[in-house]
C-alpha cells in the first residue's frame, strides 16, 4: 500500500504525509509539480529526521507516474481516489494491499482526468456545512483504515 500525492501545495502536508509513511512503513509517491520548491524548510520541518526512513518516489508529471504504475504491478495496484466528490464511505470499502491512495491537491483536488482514471474512489463523511478535511488527516485517517482491514498494522 503506498500514499499518492497528486501535484501538492502545502509543503506542511507533504512533509507529515511523508513523516506518516516513514512511521507505518508505507511508501509515499509525490506526483509533480508541486506547488513549492521540494526542498523548502517547511517541509523538511513537518517531516523532521524521517526522510531517509520512508520510501518516497518522486514522479515528474501523472504519466510518468503511470508508466512507472505499469512497469511495477506487483507493488502499484488500484488507484484509490480520496474525493469529495465520491459517492462510497471510506469504511465501506474494501482495501487491497498494493492499493494506492491519491490524494489531490489541496487547492484543487484532481482534474476531471486523474478522477475518472481512479478504479475507486472514497469520501469522508462530514458536516454538510465544511468543505474539506485537510488533505494529511484524511489521508491518515483512510490509510489507517485500509491497514486495519488488510492487517498490516503490527
Amino acid at each position: 500500500m503506498r500514499l499518492c500525492l497528486f501535484q501538492p501545495d502545502i509543503p506542511q502536508n507533504t512533509g507529515t504525509l511523508l513523516r506518516l509513511g516513514a512511521c507505518l512503513d508505507i511508501g509515499v509517491d509525490i506526483i509533480e509539480p508541486c506547488g513549492f520548491i521540494f526542498d523548502d524548510k517547511k517541509v523538511k520541518r513537518a517531516v523532521m529526521d524521517y526522510m531517509d526512513k520512508v520510501d518516497c518516489k518522486r514522479h515528474h508529471s501523472w504519466e510518468d507516474f503511470l508508466s512507472y504504475r505499469k512497469e511495477n504491478p506487483e507493488q502499484y495496484g488500484r488507484i484509490i481516489l480520496l474525493s469529495t466528490k465520491a459517492s462510497t464511505n471510506f469504511t465501506k470499502f474494501e482495501y487491497r494491499e498494493n492499493d494506492l491512495l491519491l490524494l489531490g491537491r489541496e487547492s484543487a483536488g484532481v482534474p476531471d482526468e486523474v478522477h475518472n482514471f481512479a478504479d475507486g474512489k472514497v469520501i469522508i463523511p462530514m458536516n454538510e456545512n465544511a468543505r474539506s478535511i485537510n488533505v494529511a488527516i484524511s489521508g491518515a485517517m483512510v490509510l489507517s483504515e485500509a491497514m486495519r482491514q488488510i492487517g498490516l498494522f503490527k
